[in-house]
């Protein structure tokens, strides 16, 4: 019998299936035509790109449990990093359409670089520039990002096709002819209570801003004029974002309110100041990069960055409030400007908006006051309103994305969402800080004083307490009693009240009392902790050994 003789083939193609994979689109990440535009102009479709993959977790977190027990990083990393067969399945993806993928895992980021021509078929998204009116151009994607169903369930958002921006500075500068009077950072504590000689060192406060810049010998300047030693100030970069000073009107008032106000009420603390795009995508790896930032490690984060919900996609908010989750399981407290805009955030549509991420429920968000006083009394505190002369005004209200959460059950029955804020500080321009940006002394006000205001009370505490206080909005609520509380003024549609308020939440600090309260939070963890430690129990090998027929009788435990 013969047989025939095998013929060769050339090497086959890839299935083709695998491309042309079932696809589902991505739940949240709907995004609404751009209307600044002077119209598209074509996008180089060899330009390479980077986008944020963010996988779902091996475990959810309990958010219930938030504010009562607290992971080591060893033990987040083990329960709550990225699932790995998310990791796989996006490595995966990322090789069939030809990209590179770098991944980090504690922060649940799958970071995809290549081509624009490789993003579009990847996602299935349109990807156009766009020229605007004031003369800046930028990459938009409009409508859904679709995936292949094997990353269904896996992956919970995509971020970085867009780079349009995503948030503004939540600070204003005072006109001359506006101020009545302004304050030191340092005279600003002394009116809240904040104790006198406190000390954070040790402790490390983290600042997310989105463009600007300091400058060493601007710092070094300032902080003599107060009698103060220099903070020491490291610059982190994030998605090559960086340290760029040069507009004293612009974004680097931002940075060094930020930074004068956090580092002058808290003498001796550290501050990293994290540098990254103005993207949802550069937002969200700021935020957490400083949480699991290991070397510089902050107990604090103050962000004083923020734009209505309206601004946001659903996959972002998501993205960011679950960042803000890892960073209240690890014992860090997320300080937020709650805008500068009043009960409509800006957006001039005649309804109602809160700022994001001040309504994640899983931050402190901080409004505003006009503060006024002397030494260390305080002569008149009303919400602050300035809408009147351009100056504007505290946000607050009601979030229509996140539902009310526990420790607001006492605030008004009409509210069925997160209310926002939750505390406030001195923010009226008219009242404002004596800060120095770029040279100059300004007097700057906005909620993006508050932020940074209550991140070095915070850092004193956690000095003090030696311990961090970690997600303490259970315990603020619980102690109405630490706090001015604030009855008189609007925010637009909201009114002060007795109580907590969609103006002002809680109130202004009385520092020490808030020092109290974050420390009487830090024992109920300890407790709470201790009692959810299951006994050991004895091996099933001793119990084999134990006299058939004879009661067992157990020895007293050892007191530990």
């Amino acid at each position: 019998m013969t047989t025939k003789k095998k013929t060769s083939s050339s090497p086959r193609p890839a299935p083709r299936e695998k491309v042309t994979e079932a696809r589902t689109l991505l739940p949240g990440s709907e995004k609404p035509a751009f209307r600044e535009s002077t119209g598209p102009a074509s996008l180089p479709s060899t330009r390479r790109i980077t986008v944020s993959v963010i996988v779902c977790r091996k475990q959810p977190l309990d958010t219930a449990t938030l504010g009562a027990l607290r992971l080591t990083r060893t033990q987040y990393k083990a329960r709550h990093a990225a699932k790995p067969d998310a990791i796989t399945a996006v490595r995966s993806f990322a090789r069939r359409f030809g990209l590179t993928a770098v991944a980090h895992p504690e922060r649940r980021t799958v970071q995809l670089t290549g081509t624009v021509a490789a993003m579009q078929k990847a996602f299935g998204v349109t990807l156009q520039q766009h020229h605007c009116t004031d003369g800046k151009s930028y990459r938009i994607r409009s409508g859904s990002i679709s995936l292949p169903t094997s990353l269904t369930g896996k992956v919970e958002a995509v971020l970085g096709l867009d780079d349009r921006p995503q948030a503004v500075p939540h600070f204003r500068i005072a006109h001359a002819k506006a101020v009545s009077t302004s304050y030191t950072p340092v005279q600003v504590g002394q009116l809240y209570g904040f104790p006198a000689n406190a000390s954070a060192k040790g402790q490390t406060v983290g600042i997310l801003e989105l463009g600007g810049g300091y400058r060493t010998a601007d710092l070094t300047a300032y902080f003599k004029s107060l009698g103060l030693a220099a903070p020491a100030v490291t610059a982190v970069s994030v998605d090559k974002g960086k340290n760029t000073p040069g507009d004293a009107n612009g974004a680097d008032g931002e940075v060094m309110l930020d930074i004068e106000v956090a580092a002058a009420v808290a003498p001796g603390v550290n501050v990293a100041v994290y540098f990254a795009p103005n993207t949802d995508q550069g937002f969200l790896d700021a935020l957490s990069t400083a949480i699991h930032d290991t070397t510089n490690k902050p107990s604090v984060i103050s962000i004083s960055w923020g734009g209505p919900e309206s601004s946001w996609t659903t996959q972002a908010m998501q993205a960011m409030d679950a960042a803000a989750q890892s960073a209240a399981a690890l014992g860090i407290t997320i300080t937020v400007a709650a805008g500068d805009n009043g009960s409509d955030d800006g957006v001039g549509d005649g309804a109602n908006h809160v700022d994001f991420p001040a309504s994640s429920p899983h931050v402190l968000a901080c409004g505003g006051t006009r503060l006024q006083g002397s030494g260390t009394t305080i002569t008149s505190e009303v919400v602050w309103n300035e809408t009147a002369s351009n100056e504007g005004a505290t946000g607050g209200g009601i979030s229509a994305v996140f539902p009310q959460p526990a420790w607001q059950k006492n605030i008004p029955a009409t509210a069925k969402g997160r209310g926002v804020p939750d505390v406030a500080g001195d923010a009226d321009p008219s009242t404002g800080y004596q800060v120095r940006v770029d040279g100059q002394t300004a007097v700057i006000g906005g909620t993006s004083a508050v932020a940074p205001l209550w991140a070095g009370l915070i850092a004193i505490a956690n000095a003090q307490n030696k311990t961090t206080a970690g997600f303490l909005q259970p315990a603020l609520y619980a102690k109405p009693s630490a706090f001015h509380d604030i009855t008189a003024g609007n925010n637009g549609a909201f009114q002060a009240a007795i109580g907590w308020d969609a103006c002002t939440g809680l109130g202004s600090p009385i520092g020490t009392a808030i020092i109290a309260a974050a420390a009487s939070a830090t024992k109920t963890k300890k407790k709470t902790a201790k009692k959810t430690t299951p006994p050991k129990k004895k091996s099933a090998k001793k119990a084999v050994k134990k006299p058939a027929g004879k009661a067992a009788v157990r020895k007293p435990a050892k007191r530990r």
